[in-house]
C-alpha cells in the first residue's frame, strides 16, 4: 500500500484517503477479525465504547471498535451517532442496583461486609510482565479452552462461568475444579498455591451469595450517612443529559449521567488532581461488577417484564469531609456507575461525587465536570484543528506584517 497524492488536493485527496482507510479495514495479510473475537479477547475495549457512547450493544461497539481500528474515542463518536438514529421505543422504570447479580464484589473499608468479598476477575494482583508465550502454543490453549468449555461436562451458566471467586469468610474456600471424563483430552490443571490442604466443606459451605445488600446500608442504619446537598428536594425526576442542553448549577442526576459517559482517562485525571481532594483520600466501601435486569412495561398487562441484562460497574466511597461548620460528625457518600467492566471510571467518579455532593464551594469544579469532560467534544475540537484555516490564518499573517510596517524605525519587532 502507498500514499496517494491526488493532484490539486481538494475531494480527489479525500476520496483517495477513504481508500486508503478502507484497505487498512479489509486488506492485509491477516484474516478477518471476527466480532466473537472481539467482544470475548477485548472485552475491556468493548465496555469501555459502550460506556462512553452511552449505548449497550455489545456487537454494535465491536463493530465500532473495529471499524474505528482500534481507536476507542472514535469507536465511541462512531456508536452515540448510530445511537442518535434509533427511535426511542420507551422508558424502563428504575431498576434498584440492589438486585445486581454481582460475579465481582470487594470492599477497602470491611474485611468480612455482609454477604461476603468475591474477587472475581481482576487484574489487580496480576503481575505486570508482558506475556512472551509463543504463538502456536497461545492458540493451542485457545483450542483446548474452547474443546473443554463446549464439551459435555461443561455447562456454564453466568453465575458457574465465576464461581472461581475467593470468598473471604470463615475457613478455606476449596480450589474449583472441573471433572474431565476418562480419556478425554482437558487443559492442562494450574496449580493452585496453598499454606495447607483444603479442609471438608460442609453442604453449602462454598457458596457464594450473588445479590448481597449493599454495605451502605449498615451505615444508614446506624446513621452515620451525611444526606447529599439538596436532598430537601425530595426525589426529583432525573434530568436527561441526550434531550437539554447541561450548564453549571444543574442537579446532581446531570453530573452523574456526564461522569458515566465520560471519556475514562480525562474523567481520572480531572479526579486524581482536583485540588479539592481531600487529605487523607476517600475509601471505596464498595466495588461491585455484575449484571442488572432491564424492564419493560408489558403492554397489556402493565407489569415489569425482564428482556434483558446490562452488566454495570457500581462504586460507593466513604470519607468525612471537614466543613468550616465543624468536625465532620457524619460519612459523606460518593456514588459512580457505568457500563460494563471499567472500575477505574467508577471509581473516579464516585470520587468526584463525593467532592460535587458535600463539597462547599465546589463550583467551579462542576464547571470542569460538565463542560470538559465528554470526550466526544474535547476530540471534535482537536479533529477541527486539522481542518483548512487558511482565511484565519492569512488574516493573522496580515495583522503581524502591518503590525511590523507601522512599529518605528528603533528595531521594535512585534
Amino acid at each position: 500500500m502507498s500514499p496517494v497524492r491526488a493532484p490539486g488536493g481538494g475531494q480527489e485527496a479525500i476520496v483517495a484517503a477513504e481508500r486508503l482507510v478502507a484497505e487498512a479495514r479489509f486488506g492485509g495479510g491477516s484474516g478477518w477479525l471476527e466480532l466473537g473475537q472481539i467482544t470475548e479477547r477485548l472485552s475491556a475495549a468493548v465496555d469501555r465504547v459502550m460506556g462512553e457512547g452511552g449505548l449497550w450493544a455489545p456487537e454494535l461497539a465491536a463493530r465500532a471498535f473495529r471499524q474505528a481500528q482500534g481507536d476507542v474515542l472514535e469507536a465511541a463518536q462512531l456508536l452515540r451517532a448510530h445511537r442518535s438514529t434509533l427511535p426511542r421505543l420507551g422508558i424502563t422504570p428504575a431498576v434498584s442496583t440492589g438486585e445486581l447479580r454481582v460475579v465481582r464484589r470487594i470492599s477497602s473499608a470491611f474485611r468480612n461486609p455482609p454477604g461476603g468479598q468475591i474477587l472475581g476477575k481482576t487484574m489487580d494482583y496480576v503481575g505486570r510482565l508482558l506475556d512472551l508465550l509463543p504463538e502456536e502454543e497461545g492458540r493451542a490453549r485457545a483450542a483446548q479452552a474452547a474443546a473443554a468449555q463446549h464439551g459435555p461436562s461443561h455447562s456454564h451458566d453466568f453465575a458457574h462461568a465465576h464461581a472461581h471467586a475467593h470468598t473471604h469468610g470463615p475457613g478455606p474456600t476449596p480450589a474449583h475444579r472441573h471433572p474431565h471424563r476418562p480419556g478425554q483430552p482437558g487443559p492442562e490443571p494450574v496449580p493452585v498455591p496453598s499454606s495447607a490442604p483444603a479442609a471438608p466443606q460442609p453442604p453449602g459451605a462454598g457458596e457464594v451469595e450473588r445479590t448481597p445488600a449493599h454495605v451502605l446500608a449498615v451505615f444508614r442504619e446506624m446513621g452515620l450517612v451525611a444526606p447529599p446537598s439538596g436532598a430537601a428536594d425530595g426525589d426529583p425526576e432525573p434530568c436527561d443529559i441526550t434531550r437539554q442542553p447541561i450548564r453549571p448549577g444543574a442537579p446532581r442526576s446531570a453530573w452523574l449521567q456526564t461522569m458515566a459517559r465520560a471519556d475514562t482517562g480525562s474523567l481520572l485525571h480531572l479526579w486524581y488532581g482536583s485540588d479539592w481532594r481531600p487529605a487523607e483520600h476517600e475509601v471505596p466501601g464498595e466495588l461491585r461488577h455484575g449484571a442488572l435486569p432491564v424492564r419493560v412495561e408489558h403492554p397489556h398487562t402493565g407489569r415489569p417484564v425482564t428482556v434483558a441484562e446490562v452488566r454495570v460497574s457500581e462504586v460507593q466511597t466513604f470519607h468525612s469531609l471537614t466543613r468550616e461548620s465543624g468536625l465532620p460528625t457524619n460519612l459523606d457518600v460518593g456514588y459512580g456507575i457505568c457500563f460494563g467492566h471499567n472500575e477505574r471510571k467508577a471509581i473516579s467518579m464516585a470520587g468526584l461525587d463525593l467532592l460535587l455532593a458535600h463539597h462547599e464551594g465546589a463550583a467551579d469544579l462542576q464547571h470542569d465536570v460538565l463542560l470538559t469532560l465528554d470526550g466526544l467534544d474535547s476530540t471534535g475540537y482537536v479533529q477541527h484543528l486539522k481542518l483548512p484555516h487558511h482565511v484565519e490564518y492569512r488574516s493573522v499573517i496580515e495583522r503581524a506584517h502591518a503590525a511590523r510596517e507601522a512599529a518605528p524605525d528603533s528595531g521594535d519587532t512585534v
